[in-house]
């Protein structure tokens, strides 16, 4: 596997598949494009080298519900790593630029009013999407996190759990088993 890996990294001018951020070897690992566990093989036109964060995130994921969440990121792909300096450190002059993360975001649960914020976006933001909406709680919930994300809001899974639980409250969602409708008008 180490000398796909470097194979890979070689090919791709040592960046990340996704964010095109510089990716050194000790944080890298392979995705499989169509996961292993759903048929998917070890040839080079399924895999690319991407960070460890990202690759456990993906996992066995289908390729729609993986695209799906890259096309969630509206815009220049962010790493989802905790730590993004650890993982994915700054992008290099030839990729594309990353959007810049704010040093100290204000938490989601800091106050009632940011709560209503973060709502409001979520709300306007699955307005705009019309029948695109994530189909599951799961896709869901990373659609919110990438939404958060890119607004530079810091957010937890509570805080997550915390919004669609306030939909469901208000009546503009319904979720069955892991599977979500949505009445938002």
């Amino acid at each position: 596997m180490t000398a796909q890996l470097d194979r890979l990294l070689f090919t791709q001018g040592g960046l990340c598949f996704f964010c095109r951020k510089l990716l050194p070897k000790a944080d890298a690992s392979v995705e499989h494009l169509v996961a292993s566990a759903n048929g998917g093989t070890n040839d080079e036109g399924n895999c690319v080298a991407c960070c460890k964060t990202l690759n456990h995130l993906l996992g066995a994921k289908s390729i729609r519900e993986k695209m799906q969440i890259v096309l969630n990121q509206r815009g220049n792909f962010q790493c989802p790593a905790v730590l993004a300096q650890a993982s994915c450190p700054p992008p290099i002059a030839s990729a594309s630029p990353a959007i810049a993360v704010t040093p100290k975001p204000t938490p989601l649960h800091a106050s009632a009013n940011t709560t209503q914020t973060a709502f409001d976006l979520v709300v306007s933001d699955l307005r705009k999407r019309g029948a695109s909406r994530p189909r599951k709680v799961a896709t869901l919930s990373s659609t919110i996190k990438a939404l958060l994300k890119n607004q530079q809001r810091a957010h937890s899974d509570g805080d997550v759990e915390a919004v669609i639980k306030e939909l469901q409250r208000r009546g503009q969602l319904v979720v069955e088993e892991t599977k979500v409708a949505y009445k938002l008008g």
